[in-house]
């Protein structure tokens, strides 16, 4: 069933932004006019399904944790050789030298 098209000013809409946007989420057609034309807002656009697959991390994560979770999915395509390891551990002895810089430090 379409819902009705809802037409407002520029100012209505300017002083109740939060209701207008929420009736547009919910699907409502929202036109606003002013003196220069219409400006229309349809549907809302639905979010973007995450991959189940793809695990959303927050946190910092150490190094062998994220290897240990490739190598428990087969299906992520990454191959990790013997001297990964050894390849790995030259890149961070290869950084030892540098450290963090407080930004901070600057002022």
């Amino acid at each position: 069933m379409a819902m009705a098209v809802i037409h407002i000013s520029e100012e209505q809409f300017a002083s109740d932004l939060a209701s207008v946007l929420g009736k547009a989420r919910a699907g409502e057609d929202i036109v606003i006019d002013d003196d220069s034309g219409s400006l229309r807002l349809s549907r809302a656009v639905p979010p973007k399904p995450r991959n189940p697959l793809l695990p959303r991390y927050t946190e910092p994560r150490l190094l062998s944790e994220i290897l240990a979770d490739l190598n428990k999915n087969p299906g992520s395509g990454v191959t990790l050789d013997d001297k990964f390891g050894d390849d790995l551990e030259a890149v961070i002895k290869s950084h030892e030298h540098e450290r963090l810089i407080d930004p901070w430090e600057s002022f």
